[in-house]
């Protein structure tokens, strides 16, 4: 018998971790390539069009390939899954997945087709869960430091100064900056809505339902708006599937992944990480601005996130490494 070959875990997380933040930047750099080829809400469209069929048909073959087990009677489940289930649990996250999905891709999608660059864009999303370890805190009864308001300060700051520097240079309208915006604020409203009313989903089934709902929503919007027709080109169909495949499925694969392994104040980290990545790849495949002012608004978020997470590491304590926590803030199941 051959000697088994294993892959040291730290290894395995650190592997992770890379392809982690590649596959999240893809999003960004993939919406300023498939925006350029088609309307904004014919892209999202069929992408996710790919990204609930091979959802559900992995949903389907996992039932089928899963052994038939005796149902628990609803006595022996009492008190074993906090929060809704069931048809409501499905309802709940109808509404969770088109706040976390639609509410978010939309916005993000229509800044990059006006302009706004993949860093800045990028570095608004990043602010995501900075913004909802200390914002959705007190609303959830929870203690913030001042060292974590004093961080979200510097955060905003240094978007300020990435968005003037853009300014600076880009053709977008000044108000397309406030579609990044939005979009963070629908993804924290919908880590809002389910952390303060949680529903026993497992993350595959409720990642199908949050397309699905997408689908449905913006199904409607292309038939109204007359843009559900995709264009004939091979490279709008390699953009959408990639789009699909990559940010939407690969990078969320990653993320349970990791949260399963490292503690979310380094999940957070890795957010931020994205978005270096991006300003880099955006300059070199897109042209986009790489100035001082860029690099200095970079800095001052990259300042302003360290000292919330390290106050939220401070005020709950860092789990080990493996150990997976029920109470996580961090970019939730969008």
């Amino acid at each position: 018998m051959g000697k088994q070959i294993c892959i040291p875990r730290p290894w395995v997380t650190a592997l992770a971790s890379a392809a982690f933040v590649l596959s999240w930047s893809s999003g960004f750099l993939g919406a300023k390539v498939g925006t350029g080829q088609a309307p904004v809400v014919t892209l999202l469209l069929w992408r996710f069009v790919v990204v609930a069929a091979v959802l559900v048909a992995a949903l389907g073959l996992a039932r089928l390939l899963r052994p038939r087990r005796r149902t628990a009677s609803p006595a022996a489940r009492v008190g074993t899954a906090p929060g809704l289930d069931g048809p409501r649990a499905v309802a709940h996250h109808v509404v969770v997945g088109l706040l976390s999905q639609l509410g978010y891709v939309l916005p993000v999608y229509g800044a990059i087709a006006l302009g706004v660059s993949t860093g800045t864009t990028s570095l608004v999303d990043a602010v995501q869960p900075v913004l909802v370890a200390t914002l959705v805190g007190p609303l959830l009864g929870q203690h913030v430091r001042a060292l974590q308001w004093a961080g979200l300060a510097t955060a905003f700051a240094g978007v300020a100064a990435l968005v003037a520097a853009d300014l600076r240079v880009t053709t977008a309208p000044p108000w397309a900056y406030a579609l990044p915006a939005a979009a963070v604020a629908s993804l924290v409203a919908a880590t809002f809505l389910e952390r303060r009313r949680p529903a026993d989903l497992a993350p595959a089934p409720m990642l199908a339902v949050h397309a699905v709902a997408a689908l449905a929503c913006l199904t409607v919007i292309a038939l109204v708006t007359g843009t559900a027709t995709p264009p004939p080109d091979a490279a709008f169909w390699a953009s959408t599937v990639l789009l699909a495949l990559v940010p939407s499925l690969v990078a969320y694969a990653l993320y349970w992944f990791l949260l399963r392994r490292v503690d979310v104040t380094t999940l957070n980290a890795l957010l931020f990480l994205v978005v270096p990545t991006t300003t880099l790849a955006g300059a070199a495949l897109f042209g986009e601005p790489l100035s001082p002012a860029v690099a200095a608004g970079l800095v001052l978020s990259g300042l302003g996130v360290a000292a919330v997470v390290h106050g939220e590491a401070r005020g709950r304590g860092r789990p080990r490494a493996g150990e997976h926590r029920g109470d996580d803030d961090g970019p939730q199941r969008p």
